[in-house]
């Protein structure tokens, strides 16, 4: 199996992980077990089950960790949205982050597929 810290995907969401985790500070004491934990759950999750797939036996089930992974990147797009709305994180802060959610939303849509079409060869 390919090693998960080869992904640029996988490079890409770790980042985010600490992106995400300097931008918590700044959150509400009353949101710390509500938007906070989720956040924090959704955001790990993703570069968490990028690795997690590599690990396993056979594509077809590294295909179904990157779904994981991907249903988590919309999740953590929604709650950044949400936050913004809220007016906890700043506009100006949360664009950027949801700009790189989508990039990372997009290549793990690609690295599906591409895994998808090796599959079909065989």
């Amino acid at each position: 199996m390919v090693n998960y810290k080869n992904y640029k995907v996988w490079q890409k969401s770790h980042s985010l992980v600490f992106e995400i985790y300097k931008i918590l500070r700044v959150f509400p004491k009353e949101e710390q077990f509500n938007l906070v934990s989720q956040i924090r759950r959704a955001t790990l999750s993703i570069p968490t089950n990028i690795a997690e797939g590599c690990g396993r036996e056979t594509q077809k089930e590294f295909i179904r960790f990157l779904y994981i992974s991907s249903g988590s990147a919309h999740e953590l797009d929604y709650l950044i949205m949400v936050s913004s709305e809220l007016n906890i994180i700043p506009k100006e802060i949360a664009e950027p982050l949801l700009n790189e959610i989508n990039q990372i939303k997009k290549m793990l849509a690609g690295l599906i597929k591409k895994i998808k079409g090796t599959l079909s060869e065989i």
